[in-house]
């Protein structure tokens, strides 16, 4: 038995100090007040927690680990690694790999690979194409954490630009369907309009307006379209603009069948710091002006956005060089990506209990996902010991991807992630990774 003591606990809207008891994998007792002397007696490991956060692990809906095929970049050793030294336990991938992850086969390979290598908890989409419908409908429910269907061409191009694929699969597919909204042919007459201008080195700054505002609109209220006349799970993932935020709800997630996730690059970032960081911000959809900035941060209040995530997608610096059409889109987040949430709620924007829920809690409802998100009595131990009194500056050197850059390279954040447990063991402590054991594939109640 290990006991992590005298924590400031937080972990469903409150904020306390206590003490969490982990027997093999899972939280066995919480104390508010004092731990027995006896417990005290029996605890093989008492760690000294006064002056830390302890909160739940948190859990990202959307990554890009990069493997098979494009491990130049990432893979899930290396991401999964850079992962829990962020305070994230647990994550669920994306299908564009090479090959892509579009056949049940693929998809128990992604599990194999995860199971021999991720030090983090994980599940696995399948992805959809035009013509592979019979495939997703095999997917298992309680074993794999979605569809995905990109309705826009991202990296690794797997759009389904079939309108009666899409039908068929908004009508037939009995999982979540997690969609990349952006209108193909409006993406495409953008660029032939800035191409007229520019040639074929069209500006960063003009990203966003390629990528535009009505590309991500109508592509979303297509989705939300389809998912309400066929009753079908919809998960709309990266929403970027002000505008989309009319398709959704301020419902509780139990309630929801159609529900949104937002990024930390587009509650962070503005199109004011392309001048800055250039294609290191360059993702799809784009980061937009403040405006939309500003209405996703309200919405995520409201509860219109339901999670935060990262669309973690790591690519060599050489391969983001080049404008709007050479440079690759997609960055590395997952590492940082609650240190920055914190720093908002420091900025006033948000209370750190409304970090951990939209980071932890929240995802594990959407998803259903089984015994996790919370610090409960029988839960999984994926905990987080955060410091808030000691800054953080990312840097060449406590980078962990293995792209080996990061957008936030300079950045100061006022807390750092001290330790991070997976299933009941250390994997990460102060800087450092621990090899201590492996994650599990989530598993989920429906």
């Amino acid at each position: 038995m290990k006991l992590i003591h005298k924590a400031n606990i937080i972990n469903e809207g409150r904020s306390f100090i206590g003490s969490v008891l982990i027997e093999g994998e899972r939280i066995s007792k919480i104390f508010e007040n004092e731990v027995p002397e006896n417990i005290l007696q029996r605890c093989h490991e008492i760690i000294d927690s006064r002056n830390l956060y302890l909160i739940p692990g948190a859990i990202d809906d959307q990554v890009h680990f990069r493997e098979p095929g494009l491990t130049h970049k990432g893979d899930i050793a290396s991401e999964s690694r850079a992962a829990v030294a962020g305070g994230v336990t647990s994550f669920m991938e994306m299908p564009n790999t090479n090959p892509q992850t579009v056949t049940i086969n693929a998809l128990n390979e992604k599990f194999e690979i995860g199971a021999q290598k991720s030090i983090a908890n994980y599940s696995f989409y399948l992805g959809a194409t035009n013509e592979n419908i019979k495939e997703l409908i095999k997917v298992d429910k309680k074993n794999v954490c979605g569809v995905k269907v990109f309705m826009g061409a991202s990296t690794g191009n797997m759009l389904v630009d079939d309108e009666k694929a899409l039908q068929q699969i908004f009508a037939e597919v009995d999982s979540l369907i997690a969609t990349h909204c952006e209108k193909e042919e409006i993406i495409r007459q953008n660029i032939d309009i800035y191409k007229k201008q520019f040639g074929e080195d069209i500006p960063i700054q003009y990203h966003p307006l390629i990528r535009s505002e009505e590309a991500c609109y109508l592509s979303s209220a297509q989705a939300v379209e389809l998912a309400d006349k066929y009753g079908s799970r919809l998960h709309v993932l990266h929403l970027s603009t002000a505008r989309e935020m009319s398709l959704f709800s301020t419902s509780p997630i139990k309630d929801k069948k159609i529900s949104s996730e937002v990024c930390v690059h587009h509650l962070w970032f503005t199109d004011e710091d392309y001048d800055r960081l250039g294609t290191r911000i360059k993702w799809n959809p784009a980061v937009k002006d403040q405006a939309d900035r500003d209405a996703l941060r309200s919405a995520l209040k409201s509860g219109k956005l339901d999670i935060v995530a990262t669309d973690h997608a790591p690519h060599l610096l050489s391969e983001k060089e080049g404008g709007c059409l050479k440079a690759a889109s997609g960055g590395p987040l997952v590492q940082h990506s609650l240190q920055a949430m914190l720093e908002l709620s420091i900025q006033g924007l948000y209370s750190k209990e409304f970090v951990v829920e939209k980071m932890c809690h929240a995802p594990a409802e959407l998803f259903q996902v089984k015994d996790r998100g919370y610090i409960r009595e029988g839960y999984y131990a994926d905990l987080v010991l955060v410091n808030p009194g000691k800054s953080y500056t990312v840097d060449k050197e406590n980078i962990l991807y293995k792209c080996g850059w990061s957008p936030f390279e300079g950045q100061t954040f006022k807390h750092s992630i001290e330790k991070t447990f997976v299933n009941g063991n250390l994997v990460f402590d102060k800087g450092k990774i621990i090899e201590s054991a492996l994650g599990k594939a989530l598993t989920f109640n429906r």
